[in-house]
């Protein structure tokens, strides 16, 4: 079996998240496990240093990121090509997305070197913007959700939502989310949406400040509300 190899990144905005990324980094070689770190963001002695790009992770075992859910959506451009596991350490205000909390780091470290891990696998979604004469104008892809926003503030839009080519529904609003499970707890949930089980396998589509009657305003749990 060859050399084990772990890509460690960081929050480079917080320090917690660096210390704890160093201390990672040095768990890891002592256990003998090879260490890369990205070379904006961090050294420690015996790791290489990589440049911050789609082979970074190329290679690797796994992912590891501290910091919030910011941080890891940054990391997961660099493990989705590279076809890598993503672990995320919560120094965020809410980390939604991360597995381990900073106070359990070192057996989560342990845990990792004895492959004591599972993997989930999670949903993305393909973006594609195509113009009036059908030529794409933009791709990408989302872990969290795609938006369609308006541009004009004083203005609502009309959209138009449709399912496999064939129009479902159409009503005016500020911008539509399509999100995946995984970012059912990010802005589809501040739109009003339900949070779903990170393995379903299933979209949402929230509206943002629809003008329609499937979407009245949400209501806080007192006598006489209903």
């Amino acid at each position: 079996m060859g050399q084990r190899t772990v890509l460690v990144t960081a929050h480079t905005g917080k320090q917690t998240a660096l210390r704890s990324a160093l201390l990672v980094a040095q768990r890891l070689t002592a256990a003998g496990v090879a260490v890369r770190t990205l070379a904006t963001e961090f050294s420690s002695p015996g790791a290489d240093a990589v440049p911050v790009s789609a082979e970074a992770a190329q290679g690797a075992e796994l992912v590891i990121v501290l910091g919030g859910d910011g941080a890891l959506l940054r990391a997961a451009e660099l493990s989705r090509p590279a076809g890598v596991p993503l672990i995320g350490v919560n120094h965020g205000h809410v980390g939604f997305l991360a597995e381990a909390e900073p106070d359990g780091l070192a057996e989560t470290v342990d845990q990792l070197v004895a492959r004591q891990y599972a993997v989930e696998e999670r949903m993305t979604i393909d973006v594609t913007v195509r113009g009036g004469s059908g030529s794409v104008i933009a791709a990408a892809w989302a872990l969290n959700e795609a938006t369609v926003e308006k541009a004009a503030r004083e203005r609502m839009i009309e959209v138009i939502i449709g399912v496999d080519g064939r129009p479902l529904s159409r009503w005016g609003c500020d911008g539509v989310v399509c999100s995946t499970p995984t970012g059912s707890t990010a802005y589809a949930f501040s739109a009003g949406g339900p949070v779903v089980w990170p393995e379903v396998e299933a979209l949402l589509m929230v509206p943002i400040s629809a003008h329609a009657l499937f979407a009245p305003p949400s209501c806080p749990a007192r006598p006489g509300c209903h």
